[in-house]
């Protein structure tokens, strides 16, 4: 299948906005550390991961995805150096059979030793999509095949069965190997990558039960069976892949199905899933619940595998409808994630205070601190500690700038608008600058044009769903388009300009006895560290007769907003810059609060 967008060329997006900062700060203070690339090497040649079931082996193709991704954006000579030499050090840990794995030959297709071995695929094939020597691609490939048909050799058909190749979730885990294999069939055509990926599929992922069965009759997450959230979404993605790959529309449908349903009953104020142990809840009526001290909600993996399968059925599909989900998710939950200032966090498995990695894994919504609990702990045996989430981050943090604008088939469509320039080259060589300013906060965003020479194309501009009344004006003219997509074919010349007015308004959403505040697609939030007196369980806010004002902004914040209420107000913030600061006290940080 044809996807409606494509990615622009590496580096053809130069942004000066928050999401740039982001990209900057973790370039700077993870992906380009080789020693931290020679650590998540090492447990490879140590196989320390079958000391423990552990799952160490992950952190190196999670972060190097999300590297590679941060590459495309934001292209530096110096980052693929470093990226490269990752690369070699781990195709240098092959066995004899081309196993690279954490796990010893003699004690392979248990625990987390696919899941591991399935993270290698992804984080070689990234790297591969941005190497510039057909020497290492062809080294890289020739590797990966190596590296899979050692699994095709003992699982399969007649074989070991894929759901038994680990012991959690029904095996949910290895099945997610299917989005990897389909990509290693459409590197190499090999057919028996494809009939591997049709074997995943016709198992359905889970021992407990067909999971694709139980999408297919519209069945809630929470009921699945199994209800682990990141690695099912990790699954339902290989699925997609699948259909993409041989044009088979009703996986593609059958995932589209699953996303809805993921939608409508998971999909939390800040754009996660799950709030009960990583796993599906009906989070969508039960994120307003109060948690014990130190809970698990909102796991960053969640939050990321969530953008990256929806960025994945946009591309596809080019529905507005799924960049708006990215756009919550990123602004709110991912970005509330980043470590910013980096606070220490509390090892749960230790019981005590860390030094912090870049991203938080949980996000509270009722009443809650960040910092609480570090996804996928595990210690290396040569010292020092890491965690999943602070693997997987990067790749969100990339995603959305390189997702803001991208190709169709007549010109470029701008999706996320970020303040900075925008290149478009025409297949014929013709060049435009798009150049954005403006604020979503503000709602007001400018594009002008930069060419040479006159261009040819088709611009459109994504019109978000919680845009009020929104307003286009251009050459003379003013629309009001609805949610979606809106476009402009003409040939375009130096000095023309489009105002774009978005007006985001207050939002008031009302669940469980509780209420949250959003504007536009940043959700509101109070912070302890930011509002004394803070007693979010006492303190009680109308749903009705509300108004409001906004208030100018402090450092890191988007929005800043005093809400009145029968003679009295509530200062909330956007979500993201809230419970970051630490300088006196671990703030706490409510979304839902208690009605009148």
């Amino acid at each position: 299948m044809k996807n409606v967008f494509s990615y622009l060329a590496n580096g053809a997006q130069n942004y000066e906005s928050a999401a740039d900062a982001y990209v900057r700060f973790i370039t700077e203070k993870q992906i380009s550390d080789p020693e931290l690339w020679k650590k998540f090497v090492r447990v490879f040649k140590t196989r320390e991961d079958v000391f423990d079931n552990g799952w160490r082996g992950e952190y190196f193709g999670k972060m190097m995805r999300g590297a590679a991704l941060t590459y495309r954006y934001r292209p530096s000579e110096d980052l693929y150096k470093v990226l490269e030499g990752a690369i070699l050090d781990l195709l240098s840990v092959a066995d004899e059979e081309g196993r690279i794995a954490t796990y010893p030959a003699a004690h392979d297709l248990c625990g987390w030793d696919l899941w591991v071995r399935k993270y290698v695929l992804v984080g070689c094939l990234y790297f591969y999509d941005i190497c510039k020597s057909e020497e290492l691609k062809e080294k890289i490939l020739s590797a990966l095949v190596r590296h899979a048909d050692a699994i095709l050799e003992r699982v399969g058909e007649g074989k070991t069965s894929i759901t038994d190749t680990s012991a959690m979730y029904g095996g949910i885990n290895s099945s997610s190997i299917l989005e990897p294999i389909v990509e290693l069939y459409k590197k190499t055509g090999y057919d028996r990558y494809l009939a591997f990926a049709e074997y995943l599929v016709r198992k359905g992922g889970c021992k407990n039960g067909n999971v694709l069965d139980a999408i297919e009759l519209g069945t809630p997450p929470v009921d699945l069976p199994t209800t682990k959230a990141y690695e099912t979404i990790s699954y339902i993605e290989g699925v997609l892949a699948y259909g993409e790959a041989t044009g088979k529309a009703e996986y593609v449908a059958l995932a589209e199905r699953f996303w809805e349903l993921v939608r409508e009953n998971e999909i939390t104020a800040i754009g996660s899933a799950g709030c009960r142990d990583e796993h599906f809840d009906h989070a969508a009526i039960t994120q307003t619940k109060k948690r014990k001290k130190y809970y698990i909600m909102q796991e960053t993996c969640v939050t990321v595998t969530w953008m990256r399968f929806s960025e994945r059925l946009l591309r596809l599909t080019g529905k507005a409808r799924y960049a708006d989900e990215i756009e919550i998710s990123a602004l709110n939950a991912l970005y509330g994630s980043v470590n910013l200032y980096g606070n220490k966090q509390y090892c749960k498995e230790e019981k005590r205070f860390l030094e912090g990695v870049p991203f938080d894994s949980y996000s509270p919504l009722v009443s809650a601190r960040r910092g609480i609990g570090i996804g996928g702990f595990k210690r290396f045996s040569e010292g020092g500690y890491y965690g999943c989430c602070a693997c997987i981050g990067a790749a969100g943090t990339a995603l959305f700038p390189l997702s803001s604008a991208m190709r169709t088939a007549d010109g470029l469509s701008i999706l996320f608008y970020q303040e900075g320039a925008i290149e478009y080259l025409s297949e014929r060589g013709e060049k435009a600058v798009f150049e954005i300013t403006g604020d979503l906060a503000l709602g007001e965003i400018k594009i002008v044009c930069r060419a040479e020479a006159p261009v040819e194309l088709a611009l459109g501009l994504r019109i978000p769903s919680w845009s009020v009344l929104p307003t286009v004006r251009a050459f003379g003219e003013a629309s009001i388009p609805e949610s979606g997509f809106f476009s402009l074919r003409r040939v375009w010349k130096e000095g023309d300009e489009i105002r774009i007015s978005l007006n985001p308004a207050l939002l008031v959403e009302e669940n469980g006895g509780k209420v949250a505040f959003r504007y536009g697609p940043f959700t509101l939030a109070r912070d302890e560290g930011k509002e004394c007196p803070f007693a979010p369980r006492k303190l009680s806010i109308p749903s009705e007769g509300v108004t409001y004002e906004k208030l100018p902004l402090r450092e890191g914040e988007r929005v800043r907003i005093k809400i009145h209420a029968k003679n009295r107000s509530f200062l909330f913030t956007d979500y993201a810059s809230c419970g970051k600061h630490w300088t006196k006290f671990r703030s706490r940080v409510t979304v839902w609060n208690e009605t009148k």
